[in-house]
């Protein structure tokens, strides 16, 4: 057992600390029989304390449960080791998938992720920039270019490494990783053209990203086949059911026989099941093209054609940049850009 174990209980003061929460450094360092200014050293800069010593304190840190203040110590060494990571859904996987490639770089190079959900609202986005700057985290991670003014100020003001991600532009903010939702929406009208589909139904969920896609897919198709789609959008996020009423409500707008270009897996997955409910044949009547290329994308029946972003490979690319950013090293480029791949399989 540890040599401070008797003074913790038997100091009626320092139990009474520990009965309350109210355990502070000094507290720590009374049970150490050392200094408040030796326990923040062996806090922020421990190899320049005896490995005794050093013991003796983590022995009483254990003891007492105390949390050290980690944005005070942040004043002092400029290092929170924290990183502020802002996406729009924690549960989508298309996030999901990105964010946990990105969490176990940043846990590698020893710092922490402290994540927050930000919906698609520029203002909800806002407040939750101004919480985790209030943190002083070392760098930031943010999903997509579009923020609002204010936003914006404050992450200039910070003075901190900030990376925008699953989208690219020519004046980040700081450093931007991801792809063009305009080039993808054009690539996917000029697959549509390839197949032989003169027809087309756009259905997209509220995201401004996907409505930069539906936009390109729309003046692209149009300007190759002289139709415009008929476009079903919602407000909401994507699911499967309403990738069903979208079909039903295209039908009754009067699409037939051509391509539903979706954006995203969840909605093209619904037009699949609606598309089968009413004895709908995929492709011959119908063809269905998603986003995301999900793990579920390649079982569906008929299979999904849909576009692949390496989302796995934009984490750890995300979190490299910054870390490299945070230690003042170079970067060949503040934006980079990972491309993206149309997956063909049999509902096209």
């Amino acid at each position: 057992m540890s040599s401070v174990s008797a003074p913790k209980h038997n100091d009626p003061i320092i139990a009474a600390e520990i009965k309350s929460g109210a355990v502070t450094m000094e507290t720590v360092g009374r049970i150490a029989g050392v200094s408040q200014v030796t326990v923040s050293r062996a806090l922020n800069d421990p190899e320049k304390v005896s490995a005794k010593t050093l013991q003796r304190i983590q022995d009483a840190i254990e003891l007492t449960g105390y949390v050290p203040n980690m944005v005070a110590g942040a004043l002092a060494s400029r290092r929170s080791k924290l990183i502020a990571a802002l996406v729009p859904s924690i549960t989508n996987v298309i996030y999901a998938d990105m964010m946990q490639n990105f969490i176990n770089v940043i846990r590698e190079s020893d710092y922490h992720v402290l994540m927050a959900e930000t919906g698609f609202s520029q203002d909800e986005e806002q407040a939750v920039v101004s919480t985790m700057l209030s943190r002083r985290p070392d760098g930031i991670l943010l999903t997509g270019i579009h923020h609002s003014a204010s936003s914006k100020r404050m992450l200039l003001r910070a003075g901190i490494p900030v990376i925008e991600v699953w989208d690219i532009t020519e004046s980040p903010i700081d450093i931007c990783i991801g792809f063009s939702h305009i080039k993808t929406g054009e690539e996917m009208a000029h697959y549509a053209v390839r197949k032989g589909y003169d027809k087309a139904l756009i259905v997209s969920a509220g995201d401004e990203r996907a409505f930069r896609r539906k936009n390109a897919f729309s003046r692209q198709f149009t300007q190759s086949t002289g139709n415009t789609p008929i476009e079903v959008v919602y407000e909401a996020s994507a699911t499967i059911e309403r990738g069903r009423n979208a079909l039903t409500s295209g039908l009754e707008k009067g699409f037939r026989n051509g391509i539903v270009m979706c954006s995203s897996d969840l909605l093209a997955h619904g037009i699949l099941i609606e598309a089968q409910a009413r004895g709908l044949r995929v492709p011959e009547d119908i063809a269905v093209l998603g986003f995301g290329n999900q793990d579920f994308s390649a079982f569906t029946l008929p299979a999904l054609t849909s576009v692949q972003v390496d989302r796995s490979h934009l984490g750890q690319q995300a979190a490299e940049a910054l870390v490299t950013r945070i230690e003042n090293k170079p970067l060949p480029s503040n934006t980079i850009d990972i491309g993206f791949e149309i997956i063909e399989r049999a509902s096209t």
